[in-house]
């Protein structure tokens, strides 16, 4: 009787231990918000202090963990970056990330397309996403591409209204870009397409970096521009639109009517030069972090599937920063009858330069490529 008492007592005790160690896991995937999901994300050099494309793809993760960027409790754990220094280094990454065996690894932009395309096909099983690309298309791989040029057109419209209620003559406005692409070019014709609209006869002028990281280069170029006449330049060019921002922030704060737009990211606190006013008039918000909250939720769901998602303004893919005051209510109210346009349909915008160079009056000298 007393071997059948400790037999059943320490049945009874191993069943305590694994029935709090489950409502303990139970626990910790509730708090996490997460369901115990695990991912990584992968980015090129810039990392997730770019203050644009990466930074809104980790905000995603935080969000869906809910977490924030002060305290991110579960980094290290369910989520973690891995940053290339280089790109000898995407490969190797992509296998780490994989052999680790977490549940999604995240690539962002086109420069990982091909290693990821690679580590993808080598590794059916495992479930792989890839922001601002629609060309990997394998089973296991989600691919998150956006409508920039709807985005883009609203704050080209945006630039075009602020000049005319400045009564800028003739105004100028610039275009920088960082790596030319396809996508880059998205950005671009939108921009200059909502400009368009507005100021049919608008001089255009655009520069590439080169270079997601060269914010000299940038700054150089927003100079030499502002110095002639350009009454704002938009950038589409990572970090080192970030030159760009800065040479507005000086100007602005030395008396001169230039203004800058942002990109990805509402980027409205990297143009104040007073405690109240920015050099940023607005952002293109492309809204990064929608996004891979839907991938981690398909996971977490079990709907995962290999395909190519646009997120849109009818979807709150992209849009438009009202932080700064000087975008004044009665600019905003025009750009929201604007953005109705494009969801309804009643507004075509045209995604491709070869399409929008068909446009009347549209600029045939922009060193845009669409791949």
């Amino acid at each position: 009787m007393k071997s059948m008492s400790r037999k059943l007592l320490t049945l009874f005790l191993v069943g305590l231990l694994a029935a709090q160690a489950l409502s303990a896991k139970a626990a910790r995937d509730n708090a996490s918000g997460g369901g115990g999901i695990t991912v990584r994300l992968l980015t090129d050099a810039t990392g997730i202090d770019d203050k644009s494309f990466n930074a809104a793809a980790w905000r995603g993760i935080l969000s869906f963990y809910g977490d924030t960027w002060e305290n991110p409790k579960l980094r290290g754990k369910n989520y973690e970056v891995i940053t290339a220094q280089t790109q000898d280094m995407y490969i190797p990454n992509l296998r780490q990330a994989t052999d680790e065996g977490n549940d999604l690894i995240v690539a962002t932009g086109f420069t990982l397309a091909d290693a990821l395309g690679e580590v993808a096909r080598q590794n059916p099983n495992q479930k792989y996403m890839i922001v601002d690309v629609d060309w990997v298309n394998l089973p296991n791989v989600l691919q998150a591409v956006y409508a920039e040029h709807e985005g883009s057109f609203l704050v080209g419209a945006a630039a075009a209204l602020k000049a005319k209620a400045d009564g800028i003559a003739n105004p100028s406005f610039g275009f920088i870009g960082g790596i030319p692409s396809a996508t880059i070019t998205k950005f671009e014709v939108g921009y200059v397409q909502g400009i368009l609209s507005v100021l049919p006869n608008a001089k255009i002028v655009d520069y590439y970096v080169n270079d997601w990281g060269n914010p000299a280069l940038a700054k150089t170029q927003a100079k030499n521009w502002y110095d002639s006449g350009v009454y704002l330049i938009y950038h589409a060019a990572g970090a080192s639109g970030f030159g760009l921002l800065a040479q507005a922030k000086e100007y602005r704060a030395a008396g001169m009517n230039v203004w800058s737009i942002g990109v990805d990211s509402d980027q409205h606190e990297y143009g104040l030069y007073n405690a109240t006013d920015s050099a940023v008039l607005t952002s293109m918000l492309k809204k990064v972090e929608n996004s891979l909250v839907y991938g981690l939720n398909a996971v977490k769901n079990n709907s995962f599937k290999g395909e190519v998602i646009t997120f849109d303004l009818k979807s709150d893919g992209v849009g438009y920063a009202a932080t700064n005051p000087a975008l004044t209510p009665d600019i905003k109210a025009e750009l929201e009858r604007i953005k109705a346009g494009i969801v309804s349909g009643q507004i075509k915008i045209a995604a491709t330069y070869a399409e929008a160079k068909k446009f009347p009056g549209f600029p045939q000298d922009l060193h845009a490529i669409d791949d």
